[in-house]
């Protein structure tokens, strides 16, 4: 089953997608020593809105809004 979308739709704006991007050019990689520095808790703005990210003893991480 091949069908084609009709003309009056418009392709996605893939910066506006929900998806994860698998494009490694577009990624950044932070390392997470120097995110946290010497704390264990950082807050993350997001829209307006405030995150945190937070390390366990078990050096796992936890996101929370």
């Amino acid at each position: 089953m091949n069908k084609q979308l009709p003309d009056s739709i418009e392709p996605l704006d893939l910066k506006l997608s929900t998806k994860q991007d698998t494009t490694p050019a577009l990624r950044q990689r932070l390392n997470s020593a120097e995110l946290f520095n010497t704390s264990r808790e950082v807050v993350i703005e997001h829209a307006g809105e405030e995150y945190r990210l937070r390390l366990t003893r078990q050096d796992k991480l936890i996101l929370t809004k």
